[in-house]
């Protein structure tokens, strides 16, 4: 008993910034997805990081042949050769980059203290927010993998590697294809777990309208980025966040754009159908008082 409980406080401990992280996604997918949908997914989506870890580090599908450096067993919960903490990254990893997707492809309604996606049924399981999510989970991969390898010269540690280096900064192209197949599953079934799981008359228990809620995600999503280049810029990698930041820069730039153009210009039917579909949006008491 004593080593269950010394394993279960070291997985907390030893990966403070994960369990942050994943409390934050908490805070963001309860409000907007209410707690079932929310517990449905994060039960799910770390199965299905899970089932993709032990395949790679057993095949080599989906990521490549890599292996994970077992030096903390004794300190830390690990699932069949798999760190539980690396798994359970994923779940708000592909939260988050679904809330951001959603925020660019969604209409917006913004008045002087807050803002509201226009999101409907048919946005949140569409084909653009599933292409998006996935690439946006990918891209973020694509800052997190190469500085995670270089894990022995900060406070993650050395716990992976790849059998062979690969050519960008040691991580083989074939990790970002896998995290790119991975991704799309992942967002897929959030986005079936979302239109399948709908409450009966009424509003799902947890979903609430806290001021500039629709954000949450998305700087969830911004927060794991910039930790992620801190600690690259930390470790003198210069090129690798340069690398990183050019990598961000044009898709950044499109988003940004496609969001300001988007916000308050929605058509009465973006509108209708939103309240439509979620009529506990804040909107809602929006309308009533215009």
């Amino acid at each position: 008993m004593e080593d269950v409980l010394r394993i279960a406080v070291g997985t907390v401990t030893m990966r403070p910034y994960v369990f942050a992280f994943f409390a934050a996604y908490l805070v963001a997918a309860v409000p907007h997805l209410g707690w079932r949908k929310t517990l449905l997914f994060t039960a799910a989506g770390y199965l299905i990081s899970f089932a993709s870890e032990f395949s790679s580090i057993n095949t080599g599908i989906p990521y490549g042949w890599y292996y994970y450096i077992d030096v903390t067993r004794d300190r830390e919960l690990w699932v069949a050769g798999v760190p539980f903490f690396d798994s359970l990254s994923y779940v708000f990893l592909a939260y988050c980059s679904y809330a951001t997707a959603l925020f660019v492809v969604s209409p917006i309604k913004a008045w002087r203290w807050d803002l509201v996606t226009l999101e409907s049924r048919s946005i949140r399981g569409s084909f653009a927010v599933l292409f998006l999510g996935a690439l946006f989970q990918v891209f973020l991969d694509i800052i997190i993998d190469p500085v995670a390898l270089q894990g022995y010269r900060w406070f993650l540690g050395q716990i992976y590697g790849y059998r062979e280096p690969g050519i960008h900064f040691g991580v083989p192209l074939s990790n970002y294809v896998g995290w790119w197949v991975v991704s799309v599953i992942m967002v897929f079934v959030l986005q079936r777990i979302d239109l399948w799981c709908e409450g009966k008359g009424g509003k799902p228990a947890g979903v609430a309208n806290p001021p500039l809620r629709s954000l949450y995600g998305p700087i969830l999503y911004l927060s794991v980025l910039v930790f992620n280049l801190a600690v690259t810029l930390w470790l003198g990698e210069h090129l690798m966040a340069l690398t990183g930041i050019l990598i961000y820069i044009l898709a950044g730039s499109i988003a940004i754009v496609t969001i300001v153009r988007r916000t308050n210009r929605y058509r009465k039917e973006e509108l209708a159908e939103h309240l439509r579909d979620y009529p506990w949006s804040a909107v809602s008491g929006r309308c009533a008082k215009e």
